[in-house]
C-alpha cells in the first residue's frame, strides 16, 4: 500500500524530521497538531486559544489529506498539565458537535515543544 505526505500551509510546518500527516489507503494520520500560528509559528493563549488553534491546525492537515473532522475516528490529546482538561474539553466538543464521536485518550505529559499547553493528533477515514 501506498503512502502519502500530507503537507498544506494552513498549518504549521514540521519542526523537526517527520510530516505535517500521512495518507494511505483509507486512512489519514495527522502528526501532533501544536496550538502555533501557521504564518508566525508563535504560540499563543490560554488553554481554550491553544485548543482551538491545535483543532484547526488538526483539520487544516486532516482536509489536505482527504478526509474531514466527521471522519475523524481516533484522537490524542495531550496536555502539559490535566487540571486543563475541562476547558480542552470545552473547546473539543464545539469541533465534533456532529455524527459519532471519535475514540479519544487524553494524558499530561511532562512537557511539550515549544511549552504548549495542548497537542492533538488523529486518524481518519478518507472520504
Amino acid at each position: 500500500m501506498e503512502k502519502k505526505e500530507i503537507v498544506t500551509t494552513a498549518a504549521p510546518a514540521a519542526i523537526g524530521p517527520y510530516s505535517q500527516g500521512i495518507s494511505t489507503g483509507s486512512l489519514v494520520f495527522s502528526s501532533g497538531q501544536l496550538p502555533a500560528d501557521p504564518k508566525t509559528g508563535a504560540i499563543v493563549g490560554d488553554i481554550t486559544v491553544q485548543t482551538t488553534q491545535s483543532l484547526t491546525n488538526l483539520k487544516a492537515v486532516i482536509e489536505e489529506g482527504g478526509s474531514d473532522m466527521q471522519h475523524v475516528i481516533k484522537t490524542t490529546v495531550f496536555l502539559s498539565d490535566m487540571n486543563n482538561f475541562a476547558a480542552m474539553n470545552a473547546v473539543y466538543a464545539e469541533f465534533f458537535k456532529e455524527g459519532i464521536k471519535p475514540s479519544r485518550s487524553a494524558v499530561e505529559v511532562a512537557r511539550l515543544p515549544k511549552d504548549a499547553l495542548v497537542e492533538i493528533e488523529a486518524i481518519a477515514i478518507a472520504k
